[in-house]
Parts: structure tokens; sequence; C-alpha cells
């Protein structure tokens, strides 16, 4: 068989894309703009530590070594794991590094013969349309230009890189206004450790985002600057970031990464009985919440500190949005090194910054946007085409428009894998390269167009359903099995896993249960 497949980023989405197309004898070719694998893991905030336990974040087929004994490893560890699956599995000579994407073009059929189709490809096979993709790209080295054709494309980009969010604001009321320095997360992070200690050191920082890098980036500067310059976290939102994984002493896993805890979440496409099943489910699915909630207001003193979030734990957690909190943040909270304030928008003056609504400046030498970053736009601009790119992001009341969170049914002989959250994308991500390796393979084949855009279109009800107002993050929040099952049921593997009734109704399902087919 010699069928090229590019595959664009050499995370661990790309990685794994790398070594289940080859397991089925394809050429991968994979782009990575870094010198190095790892993705967002090539360069994290020291304090960054791994936000999944350590048993759900991993590879099925390749265990954490035995010298990373803790949980939650942190941004080293979990770099060097995952540069030790791309050595082992001898991937790294299909990778070329410091080359960047600059565009794809599909060469094949014209936009208005794809338009006309009934089937992804013209016959609902990955290479069916006889097209083929023309990928561009720059060396960042020598600056020089190259052109690959390739069957098919995997994009492995994810969405929390490179191109960063930055609020908008009004004239003359944005970062220009500001004497002192203003920079992204991403920025501080690309930062060796010591670098970005004196960077903060002496200033008064002020950083906005509530998220797990705002968190890391506060208790970083609390530690260079203590009491004599408190951090001010500006937020938006206040979620519940969890102190850690037993609330109560109950296992959250089992709360949420069970059959039984799916059984009380109205799934896409549920048939009479299970969606009244989960109706009648409805009190104790709002009790597992609160339980949870619980846990979190009394270990953190969020009442104290006025940090309640408005909305339930099953939104947070269905919107992909749960972080661990860092270790003694609160504390420092309490001892006046880090300073919470609530802002619904906020704006420059020469000297700080003004929070809607307030008259009293905040005085600040240094502001650190931790606003996240414009993945949907990345994804974007890959595409040369104006209609692809506008397929690929679909209409603005709804999620992006992916079938299993992989294909857009409009695009042939394309995949997207990382770009859809999970609360363990190592996990997810490798499920999904199976079943495109598989799709690619032949094992099965995809519906009709029109039956995907259906089944794109429930999973989107579900999103507005549970997500609440954090919808249009793509992300299977509280639904790991039910989705995995769907991916089992068209790779013909079996999806129930466990050995035995309670087992399979009551245990959470990891990355190990789905080490063979």
């Amino acid at each position: 068989m010699d069928r090229k497949v590019a595959i664009i980023g050499a995370g661990i989405s790309g990685l794994l894309a790398c070594k289940y197309t080859l397991s089925k004898g394809f050429h991968p070719i994979v782009f990575e703009s870094q010198s190095t694998v790892g993705g967002v893991w090539t360069k994290t905030v020291e304090t960054t530590k791994l936000q999944t336990p350590k048993p759900v974040y991993q590879f099925s087929d390749f265990p954490w070594p035995e010298s990373v004994s803790e949980d939650f490893p942190d941004g080293q560890k979990v770099f060097d794991y995952v540069n030790g699956y791309a050595k082992h599995f001898d991937l790294v000579k299909h990778i070329k590094f410091n080359t960047k994407v600059v565009g794809i073009e599909f060469e094949g059929p014209k936009d208005e013969e794809i338009q006309a189709w009934s089937l992804w490809g013209c016959n609902g096979e990955p290479f069916g349309s006889k097209g083929k993709w023309k990928v561009v790209v720059e060396d960042l080295v020598t600056l020089s230009t190259e052109i690959y054709n390739v069957d098919f494309v995997i994009v492995c980009v994810g969405r929390f890189s490179d191109l960063p969010n930055i609020p908008e604001f009004s004239p003359k009321k944005g970062p220009e206004a500001f004497d002192g320095k203003v920079i992204h997360s991403m920025e501080y992070a690309a930062m060796d450790h010591k670098q970005a200690a004196e960077f903060v050191k002496g200033k008064r920082v002020i950083v906005v985002g509530f998220q797990k890098s705002a968190l890391d980036i506060a208790v970083e500067c609390s530690a260079a600057n203590g009491k004599e310059n408190p951090c001010t976290v500006l937020y938006r939102t206040a979620h519940w970031n969890v102190p850690d994984y037993l609330p109560w002493g109950f296992s959250l896993a089992h709360m949420y990464l069970s059959r039984f805890s799916e059984l009380m979440v109205h799934k896409p496409g549920d048939g009479l009985l299970l969606s009244l099943l989960a109706t009648i489910l409805t009190p104790l699915r709002y009790a597992y919440s609160k339980f949870v909630e619980s846990d979190i207001k009394k270990k953190l003193r969020l009442e104290k500190h006025g940090m309640v979030p408005t909305h339930s734990f099953l939104k947070e957690i269905s919107s992909c949005l749960i972080s661990t909190v860092p270790e003694k943040f609160y504390d420092k909270v309490e001892n006046g090194e880090i300073k919470l304030k609530k802002a619904p928008s906020f704006s420059f003056c020469n000297n700080g910054v003004f929070v809607e609504g307030e008259t009293s400046l905040i005085e600040a030498d240094l502001v650190i946007l931790a606003t996240g970053f414009k993945g949907e736009e990345k994804l974007k601009h890959i595409f040369m085409s104006q209609t692809f790119q506008d397929y690929i992001t679909g209409s603005p009341d709804a999620a992006l428009p992916l079938y299993r969170e992989c294909i857009q049914p409009r695009i042939p002989q394309l995949a997207v894998i990382g770009f859809s959250e999970s609360i363990s994308n190592i996990f997810t991500s490798e499920m999904r390269c199976r079943w495109v390796a598989e799709l690619l393979d032949g094992t099965f084949k995809l519906p009709s167009i029109k039956d995907m855009e259906k089944n794109i279109k429930e999973w989107d009800e579900y999103l507005k359903q549970y997500s609440g107002g954090y919808y249009r993050r793509k992300c299977i929040g509280a639904l790991h099995i039910w989705y995995n099952d769907q991916l089992c049921k068209d790779m013909a593997w079996k999806p129930r896993r466990k050995k035995g009734f309670f087992a399979e109704l009551f245990e959470p399902y990891g990355p190990m249960d789905y080490v063979s087919n």
C-alpha cells in the first residue's frame, strides 16, 4: 500500500496518528513547526502539573515508568513521557521538525461536484474521490517552501497554542494606553523558568483569567513577590476547580466515568427507554453535582472568598473546564499574596487597569493575559479554500461540525483529531486515531452525509443542554464511555470491556480497558 498520509502536528494526537497509520501500512509524514515532539507539553509554566490522574492519562500500550510515582506529574515529566513514546515506537524518523504548514488545498473534483455528493468522498470511502491534498510547508530554518501531494490529511493542531486570544478594547483603552508591559500567557510559558521568575520579580502583576494557566502563573508571581507586590487575578466567572479527585473521600472517576453515571445523562440519539431512565435519574444527577460542589466549597473555602460559581459542577465537567487548583492557592489568597477581583470587563490606562463599574484604579507594571487561544481560527486558516473554511467552522450558532468528533462530512480525505476535548485528551485521542486508522484501512464505511449531519446536530443539542454558558467548546464531557462505544461499534470491537455485570456498570473506564480490540 503506497498511500501517503500528512499529519499536521507532533503533539500527542499527531504521534498517535503516526503510530496507528503506520500499523496499517500507510506512509505518514508528520509536519511539526517546533523542534521537538510534545505539543502543549513542549514548554509549560514551571508549576504546571498534569490535570488528570496519571492512570487515566496514559497510552494504552506504553505505561508510565515506575520512576514517576506521583498521580499528577509536573510538566517536564509529562513531556519526557510523551517523548519516550515517540522514541519507543520509532516515530521520530517520520517527523519533519521546524516545518510549518502554510496551507492545504484539495486538488480533485470542483466545489460544485463535492457539494452534490451524498456520501463522504463521493462513495463513503477515505480515498474515494480520486483527489489529492496539496500541502504547502515552510522550513522555518532555511525559510524555503516545499509542496507535498498526499492522499489523506490528519489535522492535529490542537486548540491551546500558537494563536492567542487577545481581548478587544475600545479605542485608546487597550494595551497601547498602558505604560507597562502586556503579554499573553503563551509568551510567559515560552520563557525558561529562571527567566520567568526574574521577569515578574518586583513588579505589580495583574493576571487576567481563571483557568489553569492563570492560576499557575499567579502562584509563581506570588512566590516571586510575596505580600509586598501581591498578584491580582482578574476573573470574569468563578469555576469549580477541584482541589483533588476525591470528593468527601469518594472517587470522582466512579461518579462520572462509569456506565451508571452516564445513565443519568440524556445522550444524543437516545431511544425512549434510555431517555426515560435519564429523566428518572435526574434527581440523582443533581445530587452528584451538589455532593462534589459541597466538597470543593469546604476544602477551598470558596464562600469565604466569594468564589462560589453560579453554575453546576455538571456544567463544568460537561464543558471540559475542570482543572485542579495549584497547591496552597487559596492560602496565598488569605495571606494577601494573591488578590481576586471579579471583572466582567476592564480597560487600560497609563499606570494600570480600570474594572468596569468601578472608579478606583488597579495599579500595575505588568499584565499577563491568560485568556486562551483562538483554536477555531487556527484550524480554519489551514485551509486555502474559502468553501472548506466555511465547512470546518460551520454555523455561528453551532459547535464545530465533526462526525464522531473527527470527520467533517463535506471535506473529503481529511480528519481532525485533538480539537474536541475530553477529561483525558491522551485517552480520547488514542481511541480516535485507532478509529481513523481502521477507517483508512477499509474496516468500515461512513454513513451518508445526511445521516452524519443529523448525528452532528443531535450531538450539538446535547452540548447546548449540558454545557450551558460554555456551549461551543468541543468536548465529549461526561460521556466518555458512550462516545467510545460508538467508535467501538463502528470498528466491530466489543464495546463492553469489563468482567461482570457490576464491574461493567459501576467501575470507571480508562485507557487500559482498550488495550486490545
